[in-house]
């Protein structure tokens, strides 16, 4: 009898061990799924104005959907214009029309459910870069499939918009997933969606973003920037880190360059993620081979959690000025 329960015990901790892993693969694998599709050579690195930035803006919009976003007003489509130069002669001038990407989960408590957190990654990139670019290699004409920039980020932001739709209570604050475009030129969609936001500015409680986090390194380090920009919000990201097979790298202020910035600027608190950087940045060798899956699930997992955390604070949500 007690080897038979020593068999069933090892049975049942196997079958756990397995079902363990197979979620972290699961979620490393639809990572993976949502990088290969944006940094396709079909997207042609994704440039404002482009058929692929278009396709890449009604890929995640079609997810949007399929997890369940409510729109605001009667589109996930946040149209405006970007004034570009044509990189390739992408010296000619243009003004080209392209969308932020949005929608949102309504919050679970009757009061804090008129707050709101969002979160947010850009999905543009240098389309074939050339003179005009912002290519590292402007004499190179070729796709910059910027699987890290910023696939990267639109995959975790995926990968984190189905964890939030599994669940059967959501968190008590409502959150808005906004995917940007014109990133790249100068912020334009993250600046625009800041000018023309879907809510009161003074309900809008902290911004997270994700610029990439495709590229996790050997020692596991996210970093991230403008954690004190809410009240204890350095604590909870280092608190975070415990068990989470990562070791964050908190700063209280250092903002940073990306989308986030624009919501700083607003007044709004604002904290932004990546993993790095690396030579391959803003080149056509940007590409999906480089990409850790493994290490991508990993950074949305803890992102996750740290989006249910502040969306569920008990702490009043207040803006910190950072240096």
């Amino acid at each position: 009898m007690k080897f038979l329960q020593n068999c069933i015990l090892s049975a049942v901790f196997i079958f756990l061990s397995n079902v363990s892993i197979a979620q972290k693969n699961t979620m490393a694998q639809t990572f993976y799924k949502h990088n290969k599709y944006l940094s396709s050579d079909k997207l042609e690195g994704r440039f404002v104005g482009t058929k692929g930035n278009n396709e890449a803006a009604a890929y995640i919009k079609k997810h949007f959907k399929k997890y369940s976003l409510q729109q605001f007003g009667n589109s996930y489509y946040q149209p405006f214009k970007v004034f570009v130069k044509d990189g390739i002669n992408k010296m000619k001038s243009d003004s080209v029309s392209t969308q932020n990407v949005f929608g949102f989960i309504e919050g679970s408590d009757e009061k804090l459910k008129n707050e709101f957190i969002v979160i947010g990654a850009h999905y543009d990139h240098w389309g074939w870069g050339g003179t005009g670019s912002g290519s590292k290699k402007k004499d190179t004409i070729a796709i910059h499939n910027g699987a890290d920039d910023n696939a990267s980020g639109v995959s975790a932001l995926l990968c984190i918009l189905e964890e939030v739709s599994k669940m059967k209570i959501k968190p008590k604050r409502s959150i808005i997933f906004v995917s940007f475009s014109g990133e790249e030129e100068g912020l334009f969609g993250s600046k625009y969606f800041v000018n023309h936001l879907p809510v009161k500015k003074e309900d809008v409680k902290v911004m997270l973003n994700m610029d990439m986090v495709g590229r996790l390194n050997a020692e596991k380090q996210l970093y991230m920037g403008g954690a004190g920009t809410f009240p204890n919000g350095v604590e909870l990201m280092k608190n975070l880190g415990q068990n989470s097979s990562l070791n964050p790298v908190v700063f209280a202020g250092d903002v940073g360059g990306s989308d986030h910035v624009s919501f700083y600027k607003a007044g709004i608190s604002a904290v932004g993620f990546h993993t790095g950087g690396h030579p391959q940045y803003h080149t056509p060798e940007d590409d999906i081979d480089l990409i850790n899956f493994k290490g991508g699930a990993l950074v949305s997992k803890y992102i996750y959690n740290a989006l249910i955390s502040i969306a569920n604070y008990n702490e009043e949500l207040v803006f910190i000025k950072q240096d």
